[in-house]
């Protein structure tokens, strides 16, 4: 943590107008300073900010602060990292926490390796520009590609010389460490102890952290040699990971944060041509699979993607799977297919500026709709017209927003000519079976007591999507209590698909048992402990290795402290830890013998109590509806909730206590 003073100075020295003037042009305008909002796409400035009270504030779209939320949100960083972001613009030196000597080293070392990649960077830009070489090679190769001066400097592109020790000799020279000439991957250290250069022969492309630092470089070979790779990049290290960088973030924040769109391309050139065409919106992947860190990277600044296809049919149907993690994190994504023959990088430059925005406004496409007519086209026979529809649903099972699920259900059961009540079973096992996979890969086992037979994992019936959440506080008490009392016990033990042992926990189950349906607890103090304990189990690694329950007994909001203590003296009786008192059981039972039945009938008896509520609603709908067509429509889904409940009363008459 900064300490109180510091943030007082950080405060005091970050003057309104020096912090927003270095992002927007500012104009006087009486007593306070007008320009274009940064945040949203306008032509009539109308964000203002006072230099008197130190605030802005755009009267388009709504954003207000101060200089550190400005910062803040402008530039996509924590608190903390926009009070460090001034501190260093003002020189002001920040005090946190006593460190160890082993953090000071770490912090030393990373901080070496970036001074040391900024130094090679500079070397091979002077190289490019300095040397016969550099000219004759590497800036002709840039110009024959298209690139303008402007934005050669811009990417600060580079080249490496082909003598193998060129880059080495000169680091070492200019009083840079060997240890940190490997640790980057610049060098390699030969059996003789010889240091060689990685990227020799190569020109460079450099790849910027979020904040615009070089911590690493992707190369292109010129030559042709079909024993050397194409494209060479740095190793992963201290200050690199391939999984948590895309190429052009440093450039394109700005734009992709003001446009609301982020374009994602295959590599370095796409992202540069793009950008030199006047799309500036655009970051690469870098020839890897989409990751996870990389998805939640774009998240930060934009939740609309879309994604460029070069126009190979067979090359997007191998690809198109990896977009899926894309709607699994909950972002809008569209695709663009280019025409034959054409990438990014070749569209980019034989079109000016207005033809490729045109282009790209006018060809994009829905995924799920885009991925079904290209799964879909030319399919006769029955079989493959059934492998179509799985990968259909598995794209849609991982969209986490229910009404997005319900929409893409309705337009997919017309397309693919398939009954929607059959589409929204198939999601809704899926969304089951990817909550077993995650379970799976979460890891750790712990024996179940002998006394409990095995059973097979109960399949609560799905709720219908047009239900609403429904006011059921005993039954989301009782849920309640059994995370907190029971969470961390052993439920089941099951197999994945690979045959693999899954064991899944009662607070596992219950959530995402709750989750898959979209029902939210009704009660704000219940629904709050739920979703803090579903964050919990989320971003903890060691699951097996915390008390979940100490930490809501201890917790730093006295309300939850209280409902927590509360809850679990309401599931404990005569000192008997093992027993609960439960209206499930209509009195106390030992719920470790019985948890395999006790927590799928607590869910499902929550379940029927919704669907009831919602079955007299409608009912009490149908009797005041004039409009015959809405009518039907009630009568259609009154039949529905009535095979739903018929479904869960003989699933809980199937429990024999």
């Amino acid at each position: 943590m900064i300490d109180s003073q510091t943030v007082t100075k950080i405060v005091d020295a970050a003057d309104i107008i020096d912090v927003v003037g270095e992002f927007v042009t500012l104009r006087r305008r009486g007593v306070n300073f007008i320009g274009r909002c940064p945040f949203h796409d306008e032509k009539t400035p109308s964000f203002t900010v006072s230099p008197s009270k130190g605030i802005f504030k755009c009267f388009g779209c709504g954003k207000a602060g101060n200089s550190i939320t400005f910062v803040m949100e402008h530039e996509r960083l924590t608190y903390v990292e926009a009070l460090k972001y001034l501190a260093k613009k003002y020189g002001i030196e920040v005090h946190e926490k006593q460190q160890t000597q082993e953090e000071i080293a770490h912090n030393n070392d990373r901080e070496s390796m970036m001074i040391v990649s900024g130094f090679a960077n500079d070397f091979f830009i002077n190289t490019l520009h300095n040397t016969d070489e550099g000219k004759a090679i590497g800036l002709s190769y840039f110009k024959e590609r298209g690139f303008s001066k402007k934005i050669i400097d811009q990417f600060k592109l580079g080249y490496s010389p082909m003598k193998r020790d060129s880059f080495s000799k000169a680091a070492i020279a200019a009083g840079y460490k060997e240890e940190f000439l490997l640790k980057t991957g610049l060098s390699i250290k030969r059996d003789d102890g010889s240091l060689i250069d990685r990227f020799a022969g190569r020109v460079l492309f450099p790849i910027h952290s979020l904040s615009g630092r070089v911590i690493a470089f992707g190369g292109r070979i010129l030559q042709t040699d079909k024993k050397t790779a194409k494209y060479l990049n740095s190793p992963d290290s201290e200050i690199y990971l391939k999984r948590n960088v895309l190429y052009g973030i440093y450039f394109s924040k700005q734009s992709i944060s003001r446009l609301d769109k982020c374009y994602l391309v295959e590599g370095y050139t796409d992202v540069i041509s793009m950008f030199a065409a006047g799309v500036e919106n655009v970051v690469a992947s870098s020839g890897t699979s989409l990751t996870e860190e990389q998805i939640k990277l774009i998240s930060r600044f934009t939740e609309n993607v879309t994604v460029l296809f070069d126009g190979d049919n067979a090359g997007i149907k191998a690809s198109i799977r990896g977009i899926d993690m894309l709607l699994k994190f909950g972002l809008k994504v569209k695709v663009v297919l280019l025409p034959d023959g054409e990438d990014p990088d070749s569209f980019a430059k034989n079109h000016n500026a207005e033809e490729l925005h045109q282009f790209l406004n006018s060809s994009e496409k829905d995924f799920i709709a885009f991925k079904v007519n290209l799964l879909n086209e030319g399919i006769n026979d029955p079989i493959k017209k059934v492998e179509v529809i799985h990968e259909i649903v598995n794209s849609i099972s991982v969209i986490p927003d229910l009404i997005t699920r319900n929409v893409y259900i309705k337009e997919c059961s017309k397309t693919l000519e398939i009954e929607e009540s059959a589409l929204t079973a198939e999601v809704a096992k899926s969304r089951k079976k990817q909550f077993t996979a995650e379970s799976s890969d979460a890891g750790g086992t712990r024996e179940i007591p002998q006394t409990t037979e095995e059973v097979a994992i109960p399949v609560i019936p799905v709720m219908p999507s047009f239900v609403n959440n429904i006011y059921c506080q005993e039954q989301e008490k009782e849920l309640i209590m059994y995370m907190l009392r029971f969470g961390r016990e052993e439920l089941f033990r099951t197999e994945n698909e690979e045959g693999d042992e899954v064991v899944i926990h009662v607070d596992e189950y219950i959530i995402q048992d709750i989750k898959n349906d979209d029902l939210e607890l009704q009660n704000l103090q219940y629904k709050k402990l739920f979703e803090e304990y579903e964050q919990l189990l989320k971003n903890v690694a060691d699951k097996e290795g915390v008390d979940f329950v100490r930490h809501f007994i201890h917790h730093e909001d006295i309300s939850t402290s209280s409902l927590t203590v509360s809850l679990l003296m309401d599931t404990q009786m005569q000192g008997n830890e093992n027993y609960m008192v439960s209206k499930i059981w209509n009195g106390t039972t030992n719920v470790i013998i019985n948890m395999q039945m006790a927590v799928p009938k607590a869910l499902a008896v929550y379940k029927s109590k919704i669907l009831t509520i919602a079955y007299h609603g409608l009912m009490q709908q149908l009797k005041d509806e004039k409009d015959e067509s809405r009518g039907f429509d009630i009568l259609e889904k009154l039949k529905l909730l009535d095979e739903q409940r018929k479904i869960i009363a003989n699933f809980l008459n199937r429990i024999v206590i």
